[in-house]
């Protein structure tokens, strides 16, 4: 099969758009009928940088459908499969779209660019809602040939690739800019790609300056990772011959019969060894959506508080957030408990930085509340992290042994390195309530949200100490607050919590005065008023 990648000239003066989208439709009307397969490159419906939002709703407003009729009059003229990159519209917005083309020029198929730079959400405003979502990687089969999909930023998340060869492809499309890498550093991702995958990789780029040693690399690139054109930074088209069913495959280890690359690691792989993933994960705290509920030391109302059943029924049920409050032991473990004392949660007696570790869990912390969670031990901070990071946003209240003292700082450093261990650092925030604790944490680990704590000698200047202190968050303690406070605070971009709400009518209430997260005992009912809530 004949092969063709197609480099456009790109310029990030916005004002050559019509000139560079011309040479667009140049380069794909030169295509003849001795190609198999075309590949434009990233973003052909904005030929040249487009700095805003209006510029670049505008470009796709001119050039979209242009682009995309001329690319499908390619496929029908030339008799080839063609696959093109520009943005799709749905009602959450634009999307960045790489389009398959049949040779009829009919659609074959389309796939989502999975990891969007920070400048296409926050800028941009492109849907981005399908990419936080559990998805198997895009197949599209034509003709018996299994075509899988990058583009551009794709390239740098090498953890997929895993996932792309287990679908056994033929030939990845990549639709691409990568404007700042080097022609080296791009052909060292491309073999990587054909390398751990065994399919060929047909790298579709735009070129910014023929003397340049940046962007470009339209290439094509075997299984064995052997590349077999490169244009480095030539304008135009370059072509050439492939063996699609030709593939690479190498010992498998010394003495085993040869396999795939993939296949042989396969054989070693240790999901447990790599940072988080899979269906269950979560938007992180910056980008998950208002108003929240969180459950109140978990799902507190069928479990006991502060437990692994609690937290698990909440997150089973899709509780945005969980809230839970952690102390230090006698021997410097972090543990899970809201009183400072075990009377009312254990069969023990007296003040938990009284007893070792090993002696709480001695206790039973079940049987108080039901003879079906009889024998449940004390959960460590590290027991929670261990099992539900990045599944949910933790609200983690750490609660002082002073009120007038500094949080002992071999306990503070614990705590940080724990939650960076799990790889959870952009799932919590550290509720707070001290002024010496909040100006401690946040010297030490800025990168964590703080939210501010109600003081009870001082409940009406919760907002002005967040403010003072430059946290993300109140927790607003009921009735201690009002409206004008609730203002104050998101006109200085602060998000309002309020503990707490087990009430369906008054969680109405709190919503209508601007409540952003809403902690409950109950999550089920309060849940259902804060997902219906308009």
């Amino acid at each position: 099969m004949k092969v063709c990648t197609i480099q456009p000239k790109y310029s990030v003066d916005y004002s050559k758009s019509d000139e560079y989208f011309e040479m667009e439709l140049e380069l794909l009307r030169s295509c003849d009928d001795s190609m198999d397969i075309i590949v434009m490159p990233e973003s052909t419906d904005i030929p040249c940088h487009a700095k805003t939002k209006e510029e670049n709703d505008l470009s796709v407003k001119k050039y979209n459908e242009r682009i995309l009729n001329e690319a499908s009059a390619t496929a029908k003229r030339c008799h080839a499969i063609l696959f093109i990159n520009a943005r799709s519209k749905t009602d959450k917005g634009y999307r960045n779209t790489t389009y398959a083309f049949n040779r009829d020029g009919s659609l074959a198929g389309t796939y989502f660019k999975q990891h969007l730079v920070p400048g296409e959400v926050s800028v941009m405003k492109l849907d981005s809602d399908y990419s936080f979502e559990f998805s198997e990687p895009t197949v599209i089969e034509i003709e018996g040939i299994r075509f899988g999909f990058l583009v551009c930023y794709d390239f740098y998340f090498y953890e997929a690739f895993a996932n792309m060869a287990r679908q056994k492809l033929d030939v990845i499309i990549g639709c691409s800019h990568q404007r700042s890498d080097t022609h080296d550093a791009l052909e060292i991702m491309t073999r990587f790609l054909a390398y751990n995958t065994n399919a060929y990789v047909i790298r579709s780029s735009v070129t910014m300056d023929e003397n340049s040693s940046l962007c470009g690399s339209s290439m094509v690139v075997a299984p064995d990772g052997k590349v077999l054109s490169n244009m480095k930074s030539r304008i135009g088209l370059e072509t050439v011959d492939i063996d699609i069913n030709k593939k690479y495959l190498k010992p498998a280890g010394f003495g085993n019969p040869d396999s795939p690359h993939y296949e042989y690691i396969e054989k070693g792989r240790r999901p447990w060894k790599y940072r988080p993933a899979g269906s269950a994960i979560v938007k992180n705290e910056s980008i998950m959506p208002y108003p929240r509920v969180c459950a109140h030391r978990g799902f507190s109302s069928v479990a006991p508080e502060n437990s692994m059943p609690a937290f698990g029924a909440a997150i089973a049920m899709g509780a945005e957030e969980i809230e839970f409050d952690i102390r230090v032991t006698k021997d410097g473990e972090i543990v899970s408990i809201h009183d400072n004392f075990l009377d009312r949660v254990s069969d023990g007696k007296g003040y938990i930085h009284e007893y070792t570790l090993e002696e709480l869990e001695k206790f039973d912390f079940g049987s108080k509340v039901s003879e079906k969670f009889k024998g449940m031990k004390i959960v460590k901070f590290e027991e929670i992290l261990k099992k539900f990071s990045c599944h949910v946003i933790m609200n983690i209240h750490v609660k002082p042994l002073s009120y007038t003292e500094e949080y002992p700082e071999d306990s503070m450093k614990k705590i940080i390195s724990l939650i960076r261990k799990y790889d959870c650092e952009k799932y919590v925030y550290f509720m707070l309530e001290t002024d010496i604790m909040i100006k401690q944490f946040k010297k030490y680990a800025p990168d964590f949200p703080v939210c501010v704590g109600h003081l009870a000698d001082r409940p009406y200047e919760i907002v002005d100490r967040a403010i003072e202190f430059g946290c993300e968050k109140v927790q607003l303690y009921k009735p201690y607050f009002n409206k004008e406070m609730i203002d104050k605070a998101h006109r200085h971009g602060i998000i309002c919590n309020v503990f707490w709400s087990d009430d369906e009518k008054e969680t109405k209430e709190f919503l209508d005065m601007g409540i952003d997260t809403i902690l409950t005992n109950d999550y089920n009912i309060i849940s259902q008023v804060v997902k219906n809530y308009k």
